[in-house]
Parts: C-alpha cells; structure tokens; sequence
C-alpha cells in the first residue's frame, strides 16, 4: 500500500495504518473516527478525503460518502501544484465511485492526473482499468499505445492489439482494424521478437481471424512457433489451420500425430476422420463433444466411391494401431469404430450388422459407465428399428453374465434400463410390464444401497438414478392410464430416495416439477430453494421455478426469488470488469476477450430482461391496495415509459437463452411444453427429434412475453390517469373526457397487445363485456380471459371510474 518514502497518498504510512487495520476487521465506527482526526491534521489530502468516503461508504452512509469523493475529485483537479498525487489517492477514489456507480467521475480524475503527469506508467495503467471497466475499447486502445511508446514493453501492445479485438467482436469495430493490429505486431517483431506465449497466440489468432492461415502456419514453422512449450497443442493448431487453408491431407497427418500422443482425445479423431473425407464441417472452430450429434451430410463430400473406400480404410488401420498400444480404459478407440462403421452406413456402404457388434464390444468395456448411453446415441440413430431390437436383445443376454464387481454389474443394469427407454421400446410395452421394470428399479435401488455406505453424504451414489428411471416411468404411466396413483407413487420414491440422500439434486427438480404439475407451488419452491442455487446457476437452473412463481399468488418469495437472480446479475455486471483487468494484468488475452463476450451474452439474457420488467410489475401488484404507492412505482419507472422503449428495441435486439433444458424432465423440456397435459402420443413419442423446434418456439414466445409484459407499467399509469382525470375536472358537459391523450394513448397499446396475442381488441371487448353482464359463460370463455386478464383489469378501472362519476 504504501508510496515511496513510506509514504500513503502523501501520508505517512504509520498514520494511515491503524485506519485500513480498523476497516479491515470491519469497525468502521473506528475507522471513522481515526479518519476525522487524519483530515484535522491534512484537511486538504485528496487521499484523507479518499480514506473517509470508503468508511462512509461501508457505513451505509453513500450521500456523504459521495459529497467527501467530489471534494476529494475538486482538489485533485485543482490548478494547485501542491496537492498530491499517487495512484494509491485515485484507486481508492475509483473504489468509492464504482460503488455509487459514478465510474464516470473516477475516470475523469485519472483523466486528469495522466494530463498532468504524461509519462507516468501508474497512472496511465489506472486510466487503461477505467477505461476496461467502462469497455470503452477504443480509448483502451489508445492508452495502451501511449503505455507501450513510453515504456516499449511487449504486453502494453498486447494490450493494445487486444483491444482492437474487442472493437471488432465486441463493438462496432470493423475488420480492417485487425490490419492495424497485426501492423502494431509485425513492427514490435521485427525490432524486438517476442517473447511471451500467449503473444504468439495473440498473433495466431489475429491471423486466423483475417483467414490468413498459411502466413499463421509459416508463423508457427519459424522460430516464434518455439514459445508454444506443448508440442500437442502445437500440432493441434497447426492441423486447424492446415484444415482451414483446405489441405486436408496434410491436416489428417497432423492430426494423427497428436492421436499418437494422445490416443483418447475424441476431438481430435473427429477432426482426423474430417480431413480424410474432406468434410467442411472440420472447420468449424469449436467441434462438438461426443454427447453432441455430429453432422455429416455424404452428399456434400468431394471425394470418389474409391477414395472414400481407401480413406476409411487407412482410418480403420490406423485405429487398429492405436488400439493395439493403448490400454483397455481409453472410449476413443472403440468410439472412433464405431464411428467409421456410422459414416459408412450414411455414404451407404456400411454393414449395419458390423455397427452392433461393434456396439456389443463397446458395452462388454464401458458398459457399465454411467456416460455409456449418451456416448452411442448417435450411433444407434443411424440403426433401424429392427437392428435396435437385435442389439437391445443382446444386450439383456450380456447384462445376465454376472461380473465379479458389484458396482460394474449394477452400471451395465442401467444401461440397459437407458438404452431401452433411448430406442423408444418402453412406450410400446403394455402397462403391467412398465410396472413391473418401476418395481425392479426401485427393488434394485434397495439391495444396492450398501454399496453406497462408505461413500461422502455429497458424493453420488451407486445407482442412485435408477430412483428417477422409476419415477419417469411411473409418470408415463399417468400419462397413459389418468391413473393418479402413479403420480403420487412416483412422488413417494423420490421423496424416499432424498430421505437416503438429501443432496441429489435430480430428485429434487423431478419433485419441483410434479408438484409443479399438481399446482402445489409452496412445496415446488421448497424443494427448489433446497436445489441451493448460486452464482451463474440462478441464470442456468431457475427457469424450473420462475415461470410457474410468475403465475402464482406467493408473492413473497416470487420478489425474494426475483431480487436474489437480479442482485447476483447486477453485481457480476458490476464486478465483472474486475476479472478482464486481472486478465490483462496476468497476460490471458484469450480470456479477455472471453469475459467480456460471456458478459455482454449475459447482459443479453431473456431471463434477466424478463426479471427486470417482472419485478416492478410484482411491486404494483403487491400495492394495489396503495394508490400513493402505486403511483410512486410507476414514477420510478418513468410513468411506464422506460419499459415502453425496452419493448420497441426487442426486435432488433439478439436475446441469449442460456437456460440448461438438460435438467429439465421428459414430459416438460420447456418452460411452455407439458405433455401431460394433453392426449397420450404413444410411441410416435420423439422428444429427442422434436427438441430443436420445441426451444425454437419456446423462444419465439419468451420474445413475446417480454414485449406483452412490458407494456402493462404504462397501460396502467395511464389507466389511473384516465380514471383520475374523469372523477376530478376533466369532464366536458357531455360527460366525455375532455382531455383525450391519456384515453389515445391507451387504445393504442391495448390494441398492441391484443396484436401480440393475436386477439381482435373489439373482441375482447365484446367478451369481458359479455361475462360481466352474464351473457358469457365464464367457463367457456376461461382461457380468452386468462389471455385478457390484464385488458379485463384496465377496462374495468375505466368503466368504475366512470361510474364513480356518476354515482
């Protein structure tokens, strides 16, 4: 902390102790005292002034706090050649203003320090954090070259040609900028080399970016290419960009190197088996995991019926090869069998017979893996239902071997329950034998428990999934029968299972969503609220609850629910900034650049825009009884109007998903899908195939909700205001509202959002009208009403507002 000389912020550092020791253990009342007795004896010390509004601030106290800062910000920008100043004054200024979201007065301060004294590193560092903070990459661009002309090191240019990569994938920056940058490179290396790592892969990627790939390959030949110390990670980016310059021979040797080394690396034989068939898809830059279904379109390949024959066999021989080193605890061997035996069906050469066999072998090895059912899903997609028969067949004659380990044979028992209900053959299977294959599951559950006795309460258990296999099949059961039974039976062995082991979180959102189902949201929110989210999870996992609190009446803990997801966004927004910096200070361009694309993703949420708009929505809700508070919330939100431009720039505006649907259970994969809800679909069931256009719909009408929802604020501050307006004084002899603005404005946006539901305004009209005078059941009418509720509520203020008049 302390300056040079021993001195604090021009303090000498024996004063300033014993304030931070008092602020450190967190007594501020201390703190504060010591600081007032500081500023007696240096009344005129920006860094004394500095010191006490960070107590104030902790204090609670952010009016004074913010007062003492602008003090502080007018000394230091003072003509006065006397006044002190260090980086330790301004970074504890730029604390305090960061907290009371006046960034913008901190970076001014920086601003004028570096005016002042031009050619200190310190400062000029302090100025380049604010600037990170505010993401303002040109002007991070610009100080950071100042930073390197002064002091001529390597990472203030890296610093620079990184903010030029922020202008183009993060602002409006355009290509041609990655010219200066790779310019700014070329000239440090030509007088100076370089020396660290990651400037190399700063170099490499800009490259990449602007497709110069054979100048990034002649790059990593040189003698730069010696900084990358991991000779793997060397091959493997010279085959992406050999792949990406169209050289795919010379690409699948690379490639073959690094499996060589690395036989178990499933990306790396994907990119193996795409160069040798030519496969544009190799280039796409991150290739999908094996739990991802790999695309691959024989109709596009370039290659002859012969090369394709004599490539596949080149890969079969050198997976044999590979096979023979490694030992038998490495997928990818097996795995890359199974995928040669897949592309040969799809070019149609394949023997679909060769496939299962090679399945079989695969089971007899990892069958028993808890992975082993997601590993070949994609392969048996491309099997017909006759071959999934056969090798489900063979796999129950296998699983009835008994093996020497226990927990091996209890893992190959549940693959074979997964595999069964992946090829779809449980929905054909008549009631009693579902029945039967719950009552193993959970019968098998039982008798393994004791293998579970040594392990840690938060460690999972042995089998522990057979419990949430049961419970799906006992709600198919209900889906098929109505039989209300099932449902509470697959409650029941969920809730047993969680009083074995309170940690498993699966159990826990399978019960949040059953008693979801049967409308009994206060123990759904218990056992999310048991789910114990936090961090990045509230955005990832709370798309279970949210929907079904926004409908309900628990108020309360819908606006706990909605603050903590709102305070944990707000303060990674704020803090985020903070882990940028610190990438810069440690030389992690690439994460740089991925922290501020994972926060501006973020800022971008659905889910956070829908939790901003449906908080101050709660809140009127929660004071409709308080006219007073009502119109002070409304005031708040600008009378509705900031709303109001939210849902005009929706359209443009390029929303991220980012809830895991993974979690979520079969009969509900979105937040607006419930199959149990409708007619049961029997085997023509296909939630795997029909995913894609389900997410698509759910987020085609999560767009709608938003901009539906963001209209209310203002429908109703100008419901209220048509209302008071019509009781108080503008009334024209003819007892029509004389002052029509507030009325225009309203029609116009309940006609808007009739639009969004696809509703005719006279018609809703007409029905809230003919259910209030009677002439309209309301049973019939039920699901328009519910879709109207909020025109209902707004036409019903107006029309007692104008009976108020009257009466």
């Amino acid at each position: 902390m302390a300056s040079k000389f021993g001195l604090a912020g021009g303090i000498p550092e024996r004063r300033v102790r014993p304030i931070w020791d008092a602020v450190d253990s967190r007594q501020f009342k201390n703190a504060l005292k010591l600081s007032t007795a500081l500023l007696s004896k240096y009344p005129n010390s920006p860094y004394a002034l500095a010191l006490k509004a960070l107590i104030l601030e902790r204090m609670g106290k952010n009016e004074e706090a913010l007062s003492v800062c602008l003090n502080a910000k007018e000394i230091l920008c003072s003509d006065n050649s006397n006044v002190y100043v260090d980086d330790l004054t301004l970074s504890t200024l730029q604390i305090v203003f960061q907290r009371l979201d006046h960034l913008d007065m901190a970076t001014s301060c920086y601003e004028h320090a570096c005016t002042k004294y031009p050619n200190n590193l310190e400062l000029m560092m302090g100025l380049f954090n604010c600037y990170v903070r505010e993401y303002s990459f040109v002007k991070q661009q610009q100080i950071a070259i100042k930073m390197y002309k002064t002091a001529g090191e390597e990472r203030f240019l890296l610093w620079a040609v990184c903010s030029i990569q922020l202008q183009v994938c993060c602002g409006n920056g355009g290509e041609k900028l990655f010219l200066l940058a790779e310019g700014l490179l070329k000239k440090h290396i030509a007088s100076h080399g370089l020396h660290e790592p990651e400037a190399l892969s700063v170099y490499v990627s800009l490259l990449e970016q602007q497709r110069k790939y054979s100048d990034a390959l002649e790059i990593l030949s040189g003698n730069l290419g010696s900084l990358m110390m991991i000779e793997v990670d060397k091959l493997r980016l010279q085959g992406r960009l050999l792949a990406r310059a169209g050289d795919y021979g010379a690409a699948a040797d690379v490639f073959q190197k690094v499996l060589e080394h690395c036989p178990d690396d499933w990306e790396c034989f994907l990119h193996f088996l795409g160069c040798l068939l030519e496969d544009d898809s190799v280039l796409v830059k991150d290739t999908d995991t094996i739990h991802t279904q790999i695309s691959f379109d024989c109709k596009k390949l370039r290659i002859t019926d012969e090369h394709f024959d004599s490539r596949m066999s080149k890969a079969v021989g050198f997976v044999q090869k590979v096979m023979d080193a490694s030992n038998n605890s490495e997928r990818c061997p097996y795995l890359a069998h199974l995928e040669i035996e897949r592309r040969k069906l799809l070019f149609g050469k394949g023997d679909a017979e060769k496939l299962v066999d090679h399945l079989m072998q695969y089971f007899i090895r990892f069958g028993h893996l808890a992975c082993f059912t997601s590993d070949v899903e994609m392969f048996l997609q491309v099997l017909d239902n006759n071959k999934k028969s056969d090798f489900l067949k063979k796999l129950l004659k296998e699983s009835e071997v008994r093996m020497s380990m226990p927990t091996k044979a209890l893992g190959q028992s549940i693959t074979v329950f997964k595999v069964q209900n992946l090829i779809g053959d449980v929905f054909a299977l008549p009631v009693d034998e579902l029945e039967d294959i719950a009552v193993r599951m959970t019968e098998m559950f039982c008798k393994n428990l004791p293998l579970s006795k040594d392990l840690d309460a938060q460690e999972s258990m042995h089998g522990e999934e057979l419990l949430s296999m049961a419970c799906n099949i006992l709600v198919q059961l209900f889906w098929r029968t109505r039989d209300l039974g099932y449902l509470v039976e697959s409650v029941i062995i969920l809730e047993f299972g969680l009083a074995i082991r309170r940690y498993v979180s699966q159990y826990k959102i399978l019960l949040l969503h059953l008693y979801s189902y049967w409308s009994s949201l206060p123990l759904a929110y218990e056992r999310y609220k048991s789910l114990d989210v936090k961090n990045i999870l509230l955005e990832t996992v709370s798309h279970n609850v949210l929907p079904q609190m926004l409908a309900s009446p628990l108020w309360a803990d819908l606006n706990s629910l909605l603050r903590e997801y709102l305070k944990f966004m707000d303060d990674h927004f704020r803090e985020s900034a903070d882990l940028t910096f610190l990438a810069y200070r440690h030389r992690n361009y690439s994460k740089v650049i991925e922290f501020v694309q994972f926060k501006e993703r973020l800022q971008r949420s659905s889910q956070y825009l829908m939790a901003k708009i449906e908080l101050p929505i709660l809140q009127l809700k929660q004071n409709s009884n308080n006219i007073d508070e009502e119109q002070s919330t409304l005031e708040s939100l600008r009378c509705g109007t900031h709303f109001i431009e939210l849902s005009n720039e929706i359209q443009s505006k390029s929303l991220s998903f980012n809830e895991d649907l993974s979690l979520r259970p079969w009969w509900t994969p979105t937040y607006d899908k419930n199959y149990l809800l409708g007619p049961f679909e029997g085997p023509s069931y296909c939630p795997k195939q029909n995913m894609h256009n389900l997410i698509k719909q759910s987020e085609a009408n999560a767009l709608k909700t938003v901009e539906k929802r963001s209209l209310l604020p203002r429908m109703i501050y100008l419901s209220i205001s048509s209302a008071s307006a019509s009781v108080k004084e503008n009334i024209e002899a003819n007892g029509l509202i004389a002052d029509t603005k507030f009325s225009l404005d309203l029609k116009i946006l309940l006609e808007r959002y009739a639009k969004i539901l696809e509703f005719p305004l006279h018609d809703a009209i007409e029905l809230v009208f003919g259910v209030s005078n009677g002439k309209k059941p309301l049973e019939v009418c039920s699901l328009l009403l519910n879709k109207f509720s909020h025109i209902y509520m707004l036409l019903t203020q107006r029309l007692l507002s104008h009976v108020e008049y009257i009466t």
